[in-house]
């Protein structure tokens, strides 16, 4: 956890209470090792075992309330300027911050719509519920879903410069693979080349390594969420890779795709190339639309009707997501009309967003082609943080 932007995030957090007219921000917690709230390692810096409330208020006052064996941990991580002790219950300190401050709007970390909002455990609620009945706050609560979705969406410099650093070094390591890779070798070797890789540079992977790297191989493949297999690469498979690593906590997230040429082959096979250049150009279209004030579906829509024009079936998922301290950062996406996406399709894009665009096609006989880039939005468009993979990547026999 990086104390520094874990203070820049609080004091941005204010920013966000007021923005948003929320008087209070309360994060209730406890044993967060074994069940964390998506938010404590962007706001608040270390875990805690007996119940505890963080509180980020509007006025730039932030409080912990922590059981009395973990104020000395508390105070000395420094994130929150008051530290309070108790040791019975957190309810009395709790009550009396609240009668001291009188907030009318209190957010707490539940949504229907994202996973990174909804950190408050159902137990834990009823908790509260119970700690404030008989006052008025229990009908000041309301959902910290867009203070949230902005204080991860709306990235700083420093964020911005740590991402960078992951994409750079994920491409250094998709340059290597290229010159490693060859026919007759499976989808797990070339994983374990890519993992070595990695630990040998000193990063960690930035999802679960049981499919990070995700390599799928021909036009048989379980697909880019399953495992690496025992899967063999043959001559004229399409192969993908899926992977990402973390610098400073910062994730980043990319997918390429390569052609395994068969033996006498001259040109890649039209019906491959056509499906990269399809992929590649939608990419780019999606690109030239997004910018801040538009909504998530309207880009995810230029490319996938692109894509269903040039003769493909559309991909059966979102054409990119935000990525930051995790590869899935929740609030808008690019994401289609689809109930399972809820409300975030039709939220609209802001500057220092980070997302994917990662569109795909199956080119039957083949496998699957799909790139996967990473953006930031500016304020009239958006740049792209990675370089481009701008032809299919052809390894010979």
């Amino acid at each position: 956890m990086n104390l520094q932007i874990i203070k820049q995030k609080i004091e941005q957090a204010v920013e966000l209470l007021n923005e948003f007219e929320i008087d209070l921000w309360l994060i209730f917690i406890r044993e967060s090792h074994t069940m964390p709230d998506p938010c404590i390692d962007m706001v608040v810096g270390t875990h805690v075992t007996w119940q505890s409330a963080f509180l980020i208020n509007k006025n730039g006052d932030t409080t912990a309330i922590v059981g009395s064996l973990e104020v000395p941990n508390t105070e000395s991580i420094g994130t929150y300027k008051n530290v309070v002790g108790y040791v019975q219950s957190v309810k009395e300190p709790l009550l009396e911050y609240m009668d001291k401050h009188k907030p009318k709007r209190i957010a707490i970390n539940y949504s229907l719509n994202s996973n990174l909002a909804d950190g408050l455990t159902y137990g834990m609620y009823l908790s509260l519920k119970q700690y404030l009945k008989d006052t008025p706050y229990m009908t000041s609560l309301v959902s910290s879903e867009d203070l949230i979705a902005a204080l991860r969406g709306r990235k700083s410099e420093s964020e911005i410069e740590n991402m960078q650093v992951a994409i750079n070094e994920t491409l250094e390591i998709y340059d290597a693979n290229t010159q490693y890779m060859k026919v007759g070798m499976t989808e797990l070797g070339v994983a374990n080349f890519i993992k070595s890789k990695v630990s040998s540079i000193g990063r960690e992977l930035a999802w679960d390594e049981a499919h990070c790297p995700a390599v799928y191989t021909g036009p048989e493949t379980a697909g880019a969420h399953s495992g690496p297999t025992d899967r063999v690469i043959e001559e004229g498979h399409i192969l993908n890779i899926d992977y990402g690593t973390k610098f400073n906590g910062y994730c980043s997230d990319l997918q390429r795709t390569w052609y395994f040429s068969k033996s006498g082959e001259v040109e890649v096979p039209v019906e491959v190339q056509h499906g990269f250049d399809t992929i590649f150009d939608a990419i780019s279209k999606a690109a030239e639309f997004a910018k801040p004030g538009v909504m998530g579906h309207e880009v995810d829509n230029i490319a996938r009707s692109y894509i269903v024009s040039r003769g493909y079936e559309e991909y059966q998922h979102g054409l990119g997501h935000q990525v930051g301290r995790i590869v899935h950062d929740g609030g808008v996406g690019f994401y289609p009309l689809w109930e399972r996406y809820g409300s975030l399709p039709m939220k609209r894009i802001e500057k220092n967003q980070v997302f994917t665009i990662e569109p795909r096609l199956l080119v039957k006989g083949y496998g699957v082609v799909t790139i996967e880039e990473m953006i930031v939005i500016t304020e009239s468009g958006c740049r792209f943080l990675s370089n481009r993979q701008k032809e299919l990547w052809v390894i010979k026999s």
